[in-house]
């Protein structure tokens, strides 16, 4: 029995997730700074540790070394810092923070930022599918390519991507931006209500309800700046997209037409 007791307490049913893991407390910490090796630790107390030093050590500049391309790192954090983690990370990366600056020297997997309420976040290298999903605030720069559904129903910030970009990217849009320097794959825009996706390459295909739009000055200072702010050059030639607002009608379609719009 004791032993079956010990595995309820350690045991968790939505997948180990070590409820009771300690604060690994292996940081070198110099003032507002500190750095770890996170090699020989697990999510969650990678996690511990940079809650630890953020909300309780007074930290506001961390670095994480061999990060390991572990999931779901560095989420939920709701405090202005800023974070480096020294290599990749895996799915989830970053998601439901707030505030913080976060800089990534590698690839990310699946659904990275995700919730991403306001700060900024920059990757090195290649983005999986589902980046920025949710997406409400701040900014996001990947440096290398996307995947698809990247800021599937954004709710604002700006999404930048230098790479190319897969397909249904800005399915279901609400508001915010997203700047594409290369290609992207069929639906771009798909079911998008209101926002903005400018793109440098070839658009596959366009999605329901995504038409081009009227270039303006104000574009051309919010682009410039952007670029500018995370030191990336001359931005390439762009085209915009926008929503055409044919969907806001959709409930007084009859059935008959539903079809021809979907």
């Amino acid at each position: 029995m004791a032993a079956v007791g010990e595995h309820a307490i350690s045991y968790d049913a939505r997948g180990l997730s070590e409820p009771d893991a300690a604060v690994p407390k292996v940081s070198e910490i110099d003032g507002t700074s500190a750095e770890f090796d996170a090699h020989d630790l697990s999510t969650r107390q990678i996690n511990l540790e940079l809650r630890w030093l953020i909300n309780e050590q007074g930290v506001t500049d961390v670095t994480v070394r061999n990060p390991g391309a572990k999931h779901s790192l560095g989420v939920g954090l709701l405090t202005r810092c800023k974070i480096t983690f020294d290599g990749s990370l895996g799915y989830f990366g970053c998601g439901i923070i707030d505030g913080p600056e976060v800089h990534i020297k590698g690839r990310v997997g699946w659904s990275a930022c995700e919730n991403m309420m306001s700060g900024v976040v920059v990757i090195d290298s290649n983005a999986g599918s589902l980046t920025g999903a949710a997406f409400r605030g701040g900014d996001l720069v990947i440096k290398g390519r996307v995947g698809a559904r990247t800021g599937i129903d954004q709710k604002g910030g700006t999404i930048l991507i230098m790479g190319s970009a897969g397909s249904m990217n800005g399915f279901m849009m609400q508001r915010g931006r997203q700047i594409i320097c290369g290609d992207v794959g069929h639906g771009l825009g798909d079911s998008m209500y209101d926002g903005t996706i400018y793109v440098g390459g070839k658009v596959r295909s366009l999605g329901i309800d995504c038409v081009p739009g009227e270039w303006t000055d104000a574009d051309t200072e919010f682009i410039e700046r952007k670029f500018r702010i995370y030191d990336l050059g001359a931005p390439p030639e762009l085209q915009k997209f926008v929503c055409g607002k044919k969907l806001y009608n959709y409930d007084n379609l009859e059935p008959s037409e539903r079809k021809l719009v979907l």
